[in-house]
């Protein structure tokens, strides 16, 4: 029988060197205070767990840094003296330390004064309105036709702009390659080309003959193939012509003129307008007036008296005797000299055949200044010998023409 001892638990010893458990009490603000030092420790840990490897730093990017940092103190050195107006006006890197050296380099675009005149030279446009140009039929359509006149582009030739009036075999009379002179009348479009008219280069050619033949005071045959209520109408080189009827030496049945064959001479030429009217009583006139010569006598009736002279009857052709040319004296009137329907003897000083007008004098076959209002009788019959010695004068008076 054993014998129970309380104090048996107390008395028994651990095996080893183990302490009892043992429970610390510790409050909120220990706790708090425990995790910040916890934590503190951990970064600590960190940053020397950080290994800082060395850079190798080249000598000469040194030395770079150093001098671009001493330049860049220089400068800003150099900005602190600058005043307000020196900051609006424009930098001028003259006026800098720094020298800058501009290089140009010559690309393949590059080229000289001469090139780039003769570039320009190669698209200029070809074909002004109004120009003339030779060229060549190099296609033909239904419409028209296209002629190569040298350009970027061939010019185009309407159908109604290849002759005068209409043509029934177009593409018999033009061919590809044949040769012509055409007349440019609408300038290039966006494409480069330009309307031609052969048409028109031919209406042009025939203005300008009319023109010519107006001013020599030349006569024509024309072909009248048509008549309205003012008079005729006829064809002149393509040219419509009119001759009203008031011009015409028989006008009361002028309907009966179509289909004839009339003599006429130009009153009026105007390519601006297009007007070109003849008449056959003036070339009944310009007629008579080629017969006429510089420095000839003749004698006619005055038809009538104006301020300015008098109109002589020449049989279908009349004269002007201008006060200038009737005497070297001096006169208070003009019919202290001649009156309407006196016959008188002049000497003719102009033949304009274009105007259909004559000049005539009678100054010149006075032997003294004022001799035709003393003696007006001797000059008359005397007239004919006096004519004799201003032949020489006329003479060389038409040579200088």
């Amino acid at each position: 029988m054993g014998v129970s001892n309380k104090n048996a638990q107390e008395n028994i010893q651990p095996k080893g060197n183990k302490k009892p458990l043992q429970v610390l009490h510790i409050s909120k603000k220990e706790t708090q205070k425990i995790d910040y030092e916890q934590t503190n420790s951990q970064e600590e840990i960190k940053k020397e767990d950080i290994v800082i490897k060395p850079q190798i730093i080249n000598t000469d990017s040194v030395k770079k840094i150093e001098d671009n940092n001493k330049n860049t103190k220089d400068f800003d050195i150099s900005q602190q003296n600058l005043t307000q107006q020196d900051l609006n006006r424009p930098l001028n890197f003259s006026e800098q330390n720094t020298d800058f050296q501009l290089e140009r380099t010559v690309d393949e675009f590059d080229f000289d004064e001469s090139a780039f005149l003769e570039a320009l030279n190669a698209n200029e446009p070809i074909g002004a309105t109004g120009e003339t140009i030779s060229g060549k039929v190099i296609a033909i359509e239904s419409d028209g036709l296209y002629v190569d006149i040298g350009g970027k582009a061939p010019g185009y030739m309407p159908k109604k702009e290849c002759g005068l009036g209409v043509i029934t075999n177009f593409k018999e009379k033009f061919s590809i390659g044949l040769e012509m002179e055409v007349l440019v009348i609408k300038e290039q479009n966006a494409d480069g080309m330009v309307t031609v008219s052969a048409r028109a280069l031919i209406l042009r050619q025939s203005w300008e003959k009319v023109s010519s033949l107006a001013k020599n005071g030349e006569l024509i045959n024309v072909l009248i193939n048509g008549f309205n209520r003012g008079g005729l109408t006829c064809d002149v080189d393509g040219l419509r012509g009119f001759i009203p009827r008031s011009q015409l030496e028989d006008g009361q049945d002028y309907q009966s003129f179509v289909g004839k064959t009339l003599k006429v001479a130009f009153l009026e030429v105007n390519p601006e307008s297009r007007k070109l009217v003849l008449s056959e009583k003036k070339a009944s006139l310009v007629s008579k007036l080629t017969s006429l010569e510089l420095g000839q006598l003749i004698e006619g009736e005055v038809l009538a008296v104006k301020p300015y002279g008098f109109f002589i009857d020449l049989g279908g052709a009349s004269g002007l005797l201008h006060q200038s040319s009737l005497t070297n004296g001096s006169i208070r009137s003009l019919r202290e000299v001649f009156r309407e329907g006196e016959m008188i003897k002049a000497l003719i000083s102009e033949i304009d055949l274009e105007k259909g007008r004559i000049g005539l004098n009678t100054a010149l076959l006075e032997n003294t200044a004022g001799e035709l209002i003393i003696d007006k009788q001797k000059v008359m019959q005397e007239a004919t010998e006096r004519a004799l010695k201003t032949k020489a004068l006329f003479d060389k008076k038409d040579q200088d023409k």
